[in-house]
């Protein structure tokens, strides 16, 4: 039943969808509040891994080789802000805080001057830590900017705030004038356009934010003619991060992106997924694993890890691939997880 549940209004996107799956771009059901909401959603690739294995490490592990080796050297040349990582820590002010829902807010953090840029890279992340007075060690968590990379003046983040999470409440606790330790850029899958000719993007609750990244970048650079479909899984439609600016995206872009919506507590009358993101859900909905150059990104808590794609093995190695997108027939090279 929950399969069927999920499937159906898939089947009404997915003519939409398959209407452009299959042309190259013209250059080169159950309660998803453990699925989708669950520790470890707000806390992305790194921090997931650290959140669940219980570790609060003081350094963080090298990027995988593949994450590594393509870079772009400009990214790190155009950051002000931030030196690749490697010059430390630097405290950041909290300019203001914005409530999105009962228990996810966006916080804007404001650089030292206004014409300074972040210059992270895509896709990147930033490290954050926080220290309490009885804490033995920090806590150090990676959240994905949601701002533009080359907004002046400030980075916002969106968080969700987790019962016993040490670093969501503490940031939950900040005021205006409070200051966050963060580092970074961390690499994490290097983009380039055109790299593929199709990206899905499957995510569950603040898992959003690293797909948020790709999706910005490649609608901002009119070179880049990627096609995108978002799979997006939410507890409800008041869960749903960046839905007004996904929308307008998809807006702009009828002929190259569509978003799909999936809730464990629709509303009334509610038209797309409800449930679980299931294997047949996404075979109607995202391309095929030989249909064209795909590339699937899995983003979220670790309940859409097992049943998407099977956990990373750690923050710098993938891991096996596992799942529904295994079951479909992909291969690892064309699944990254965040």
């Amino acid at each position: 039943m929950l399969a069927t549940r999920a499937f159906r209004p898939a089947a009404q996107l997915s003519r939409q969808v398959r209407r452009y799956a299959s042309e190259a771009p013209q250059s080169g059901g159950g309660n998803n509040a453990l699925l989708y909401g669950g520790a470890g959603a707000g806390a992305l690739g790194l921090g997931a891994w650290y959140l669940n294995s219980g570790k609060k490490p003081e350094s963080v592990a090298p990027a995988s080789k593949e994450e590594e080796k393509t870079v772009p050297k400009k990214a790190t040349e155009g950051s002000k802000v931030f030196k690749g990582g490697d010059q430390g820590f630097i405290g950041l002010v909290l300019d203001k805080v914005e409530e999105i829902n009962h228990n996810t807010k966006r916080f804007r953090f404001k650089f030292d001057s206004e014409d300074e840029v972040s210059g992270l890279s895509i896709a990147s992340a930033i490290i954050t830590k926080y220290k309490g007075e009885k804490d033995e060690k920090p806590t150090i968590r990676p959240y994905t900017p949601v701002s533009d990379e080359d907004q002046p003046g400030y980075l916002d983040f969106i968080i969700k705030r987790y019962p016993n999470g040490p670093m969501s409440e503490h940031v939950h606790d900040m005021k205006p004038g409070d200051q966050l330790q963060m580092k970074g850029p961390i690499p994490k899958y290097p983009w380039s356009a055109n790299k593929h000719d199709h990206i899905a993007l499957i995510a569950g609750g603040t898992g959003i934010t690293p797909m948020w990244q790709l999706i910005r970048a490649i609608h901002k650079n009119p070179e880049d003619k990627t096609k995108i479909t978002l799979v997006y899984g939410s507890v409800s439609q008041d869960d749903v991060i960046l839905k007004k600016e996904i929308d307008q995206l998809e807006k702009e872009h009828p002929d190259r992106f569509r978003a799909f919506y999936v809730l464990d507590n629709p509303p009334e009358g509610w038209k797309q997924g409800k449930g679980f993101i299931t294997k047949d859900l996404l075979k109607e909905i995202i391309p095929g694993p030989k249909e064209e150059d795909v590339k699937v990104f899995v983003c979220g808590p670790p309940g859409l890890y097992k049943a998407v794609s099977g956990a990373k093995k750690s923050p710098a190695e993938q891991g096996e691939l596992t799942g529904h997108l295994k079951e479909l027939g992909y291969d690892d090279s064309q699944v990254y997880k965040f």
